[in-house]
């Protein structure tokens, strides 16, 4: 990130003894005039708070850290994209794994997933055949599969289809005088059915009697399965291939008693070595070049990490300076504001993007190397960083008046709109809480919690309001009527008062910045010590042998549309 192109180097006066940093220890020093001690003091304090192009021209050096800031940019944005484009492949491959799967095991499937599952049945055959037409897929996987499918052992090392039901411990049901008698307790049967059992004949294993679904306690039928795979779309990416490892299950959910079994199908997949491939060519020598590139990026953000904590180190030296110096000489201490403008927030931005980068960085060679398959929380820390980096670069452009309006708004107007979120933030949750209870069982976006906090804030940004207001069930009047005046009310409180308030408190920030940059800032103790510094930058004095500090560098001031942020 651009925020740390300046580690904090001092001017020369901090080479005299005691002036590098904490308190003044008289005794271990040369004595020097209180007066001229004052003065190394602000020249310090200017020249931190310079902005790059005013240090450029003061020390005559090109600013180097600036330009391994941009290197940074640059090979972190590379990086990014390239990790994405394989990220891309993975999930891709992920996807289309499972929906073959769906169409591979799942009988009647048509390609489009109801409500939260699968697909559903509703009647007793049909239970049958769909479990037993899942075995037998499962069975001719090799011959009927477009992919480069294998059987894999599960995890109890075995290879096979392990079929598992769920059911009432005890249960009698008398159909003469409808009586239903259950025992609560539930208990679980497992068989497995090994390749040679399935290459005998169908109705072998389908006589077991552990086919023999008593449904009026039965809670649901499972099978297990794995499965290995090896995507080859990495091959025109000059990648190494990954091999995966899927743990399939089916579930035939009939916990609710309805008459309607519904169908679930989830897919795990774990990325693993690829042992017995072997490929040729040139993705070897490429392989090598991408970690090479993944090493280059470590040490150019562990550079960058390196300077960023050193320019805090000694800003907090200089702070120490300060608060001591003004505590000895006005008898009080410095304000909370004053001390925080010497804690640089961008440096520590850069910091934590540096740290993520070298972490997503490290996982990313493992799982090139095949020997780690954690793409998500690598995914997390390279992009996380890699946002926190171009989200620097306003920085640069705050060293300019006209946009450095952006900043200083957001830095006014954040401690009232985090007052001001916190307050809406109860109302928000109370129509959360009202809407899931109420409406939960009428309409779809108020199933859940989530879906209810998701529906409530589309509605205040303007989106989809009609559909929200037309698939209420007009079941019940009551609840109906209900849901109009929580839609109405939540509409219009949200949208024309807390929403506008929102506004006006950024606004009012924007206009009160927008005077302050005509009429001036309100000057602070650290600003008026420095602005004794500023008027005598008419002249410049010669350092001499009994005056060490007046070394430090003095120049006119610039005429350039710059203003200081920290």
């Amino acid at each position: 990130m651009p925020a740390a192109e300046e580690a904090l180097d001092l001017p020369l006066c901090n080479s005299a003894p005691g002036l590098a940093g904490g308190p003044r220890h008289r005794s271990a020093m040369v004595p020097l005039d209180s007066e001229v001690e004052e003065e190394c003091l602000r020249e310090d304090l200017k020249f931190y708070f310079m902005n790059p192009c005013e240090k450029y021209r003061a020390r005559h050096q090109i600013p180097w850290k600036l330009g391994l800031q941009i290197l940074k940019i640059a090979v972190v944005t590379m990086q990014l994209v390239r990790f994405g484009l394989g990220n891309q492949m993975v999930v891709a491959f992920k996807e289309d794994s499972t929906v073959a799967f769906k169409h591979l095991f799942l009988k009647g499937y048509a390609g489009v997933d109801e409500d939260g599952h699968s697909c559903s049945i509703y009647t007793k055959q049909e239970t049958y055949d769909c479990i037993f037409y899942a075995i037998n897929q499962y069975h001719h996987l090799k011959n009927i599969s477009l992919a480069t499918l294998d059987y894999a052992e599960s995890d109890d090392h075995g290879i096979g289809i392990r079929v598992c039901k769920q059911h009432y411990k005890k249960g009698t049901m008398f159909s003469s005088n409808e009586t239903l008698n259950i025992d609560s307790n539930i208990e679980s049967e497992c068989i497995r059915l090994d390749l040679p059992e399935l290459a005998q004949k169908p109705e072998d294993w389908m006589q077991n009697s552990f086919f023999r679904l008593e449904f009026y306690r039965l809670l649901q039928v499972e099978l297990f399965f794995s499965l290995k795979g090896i995507d080859l779309q990495a091959i025109h990416s000059r990648e190494l291939p990954d091999c995966y490892i899927f743990q399939n299950k089916i579930t035939f959910d009939n916990k609710a008693h309805s008459g309607k079994v519904k169908i679930y199908f989830d897919s795990e997949a774990n990325i693993e070595e690829c042992k017995a491939v072997n490929i040729s060519g040139s993705i070897q020598r490429s392989a090598q070049r991408v970690l090479v590139f993944d090493a280059l990026v470590i040490v150019t953000c562990l550079a960058s990490l390196i300077l960023c904590t050193r320019s805090i180190v000694l800003a907090l030296r200089l702070r120490k300076r300060f608060l001591n110096f003004f505590l000895d000489k006005y008898k009080r201490r410095v304000c909370d504001a004053d001390q925080w403008e010497f804690v640089n927030g961008w440096y520590i931005l850069v910091i934590v993007s540096d740290l993520m980068t070298i972490i997503g960085s490290i996982l990313k060679m493992e799982i090139k190397a095949k020997n780690l398959t954690s793409y998500d929380l690598c995914s997390i820390l390279l992009g996380t960083s890699t946002l926190f980096v171009w989200v620097g670069v306003i920085r640069y452009l705050g060293y300019f008046q006209t946009y450095n309006v952006l900043i200083l708004t957001m830095q006014a107007s954040l401690p009232k709109v985090l007052r001001f979120c916190a307050c809406a933030g109860m109302a928000y949750l109370g129509y959360t809480f009202c809407g899931w209870i109420v409406l939960g069982p009428y309409h779809k976006k108020f199933e859940n919690l989530n879906l209810v906090a998701e529906c409530l804030f589309s509605l205040v940004n303007g989106d989809d309001m009609f559909a929200t207001f037309a698939q209420i069930q007009q079941k019940s009047v009551l609840v109906w009527l209900f849901s109009r005046l929580y839609l109405y009310s939540f509409i219009s409180l949200f949208i024309y008062m807390i929403l506008s308030l929102f506004i006006a408190l950024i606004t009012d920030s924007y206009d009160t910045i927008k005077k302050y940059q005509q009429n001036g800032f309100p000057e602070t103790d650290l600003q008026e010590f420095l602005k004794e510094c500023s008027s005598r930058d008419g002249y410049q004095q010669e350092p001499s042998a009994s005056l060490p500090c007046a070394c430090c560098l003095r120049r006119k001031g610039s005429d350039d549309p710059l203003i200081l942020i920290n």
